[in-house]
């Protein structure tokens, strides 16, 4: 948490280019003469646009941007309609969560149109918008999104130069197995169950019960994972609500110390979320406190609903992904496991190809994409890991695992660095060690040898020495094979706490 690497400081530009892009949308609203509740409603669009909008080209990142407005504006005006008709909104609500949920399966634009659409009608529950205030809002919606716009593709253009990672898609399925479908089902019926319990506790602000729900089933597929993000959501919410009965209720809703005071908070989301949940959730929780300071209406009572609220919507999800469709980590690891080591594959024999003087062969996008699916097999393997787990036996193999994984990762970085050197020459004894790292990694994951055992191929013998960056290379190699070997016993064994089916 503390310590987590940030290469080419993007995190840090990426939340500095944040503040600057929601703080100038903000204060466009105020010049043009809006309310400080469309001024709040605007910086919600603009935070919302620079945090979700991942499409892996610019170019698509511009199109879903310019669709933002197109999906959240009717379900602005459809919530500020229903704002009077609580049953009819209520119902709506969780028409927007099952559409929202359902379309994430067409990849990161339609992730992010969904939660644009759920926070449209959340932002007019925190805000008591009404049909009165339509125009303004959407007015203040349509300036921040170009701020946003202008700031993310004009002014500070990050992504023109370090494009961003593609996100890799889910494993697929069919009707109920497919995860968007068996998510938007779990989603809808733990919102449902939190919008009840939320309004038995508090018919003001029964949404936070809500949004809780709908924020922990983002990029969770898991019952395990679920529940470990659930823990964390209240987690960073206790610790917020600690800071904000220290920092946000004594300012009184002072705009200056306020302003400030949410442009940290605005930095903390975008700096570690992609870090820890609990942070994220914590710099979330603070800002809402002091947005509550500013529309005066704070007090240790409200901080304390606000934790109500959350247990309710921490609690739905549990129960959800328990009873409704669950997925265990057993089911979900397998998938990403399997996808990691089909990577591992893959970089290592384009990385031979390159260093057998294939001038077209690239090792860097496999690269990238083995760092994306290792991100998820931890996200994955989180409830194993997570301190409060119980199951001992599962933790150690899980953390062996992890652990074998890495060493695969940093062998391949270093043969691939090596490969990319014009005056490394190619080795025989490189072509022979690719194709033990093939059998070993088609023993780990072929459909009917997943009870075996990869055969354990005897290190090539020491030969004179040859060019140093063959003989580095084949170092690699001879690291890559002895982790795959040694990732057998962990994925195969003990057939009580299996990763992968057995």
């Amino acid at each position: 948490m503390f310590v987590a690497p940030d290469p080419g400081r993007l995190r840090l530009r990426n939340a500095l280019r944040a503040v600057l892009g929601i703080a100038l949308a903000v204060a466009v609203s105020e010049v043009a003469g809006l309310s400080l509740t469309a001024s709040i409603f605007g910086g919600l669009a603009a935070l919302l646009a620079l945090f979700t909008v991942l499409d892996p080209t610019v170019r698509a990142q511009r199109l879903t941007t310019a669709l933002l407005p197109v999906v959240g504006l009717p379900v602005l005006a459809l919530a500020t309609v229903l704002h009077g008709v609580p049953l009819a909104r209520d119902a709506a609500f969780l028409a927007v969560v099952l559409a929202g949920v359902y379309a994430r399966r067409w990849g990161p634009r339609g992730h992010a149109l969904g939660i644009f659409a759920f926070m449209n009608f959340f932002g007019t529950q925190f805000l008591h918008a009404v049909p009165a205030q339509l125009p303004e809002l959407a007015a203040a919606t349509a300036l921040a999104l170009l701020m946003a716009g202008t700031v993310r593709f004009v002014l500070w253009p990050i992504e023109r130069r370090t494009p961003p990672a593609p996100v890799p898609p889910a494993p697929t399925g069919t009707g109920l197995a497919r995860p968007t479908t068996r998510q938007a089902l779990q989603s809808t019926v733990a919102c449902a169950f939190a919008l009840v319990l939320g309004q038995a506790l508090s018919d003001d602000r029964w949404y936070w019960a809500v949004g809780t729900v709908w924020w922990i089933f983002v990029n969770t597929a898991s019952r395990g994972e679920t529940l470990v993000r659930g823990f964390r959501r209240v987690l960073g919410t206790v610790i917020g609500l600690v800071v904000g009965l220290l920092v946000a209720v004594p300012l009184h809703g002072a705009p200056a110390p306020t302003a400030a005071l949410v442009a940290v908070c605005v930095f903390g989301i975008f700096y570690t979320a992609q870090v820890s949940y609990s942070w994220m959730v914590l710099a979330v929780t603070v800002m809402a406190g002091l947005l509550y300071g500013l529309l005066g209406v704070l007090d240790p009572a409200l901080l304390a609903l606000r934790l109500a609220e959350t247990g309710a919507g921490a609690l739905g999800a549990a129960l959800a992904v328990v009873l409704v469709l669950p997925v265990t980590v057993h089911a979900t690891t397998d998938a990403w496991i399997r996808r990691a080591l089909h990577s591992v594959h893959a970089c290592t024999a384009e990385a031979a190809r390159r260093l057998a003087g294939d001038p077209a062969a690239d090792p860097a996008p496999y690269g990238a994409e083995l760092e994306l699916l290792l991100g998820r097999v931890r996200m994955s393997l989180a409830p194993l890991v997570h301190p409060l787990s119980p199951l001992r036996a599962r933790k150690a193999r899980a953390r062996q695992v992890l652990g074998l994984l890495d060493d695969c990762a940093r062998e391949v970085r270093g043969f691939a660095a090596v490969a990319a050197d014009p005056a490394a020459s190619h080795d025989a004894r490189l072509s022979a060690a690719c194709e033990r790292i093939e059998a070993a990694v088609h023993a780990l994951v072929a459909p009917g040898t997943e009870s075996a055992r990869p055969a354990a191929v005897p290190l090539a013998a020491p030969h004179p020495p040859h060019h140093p960056g063959a003989e580095a290379a084949l170092a690699h190699l001879h690291g890559l094979e002895q982790a795959l070997t040694g990732l057998s016993a962990p994925l195969r064994t003990s057939p009580r706490a299996p990763l992968v089916p057995a």
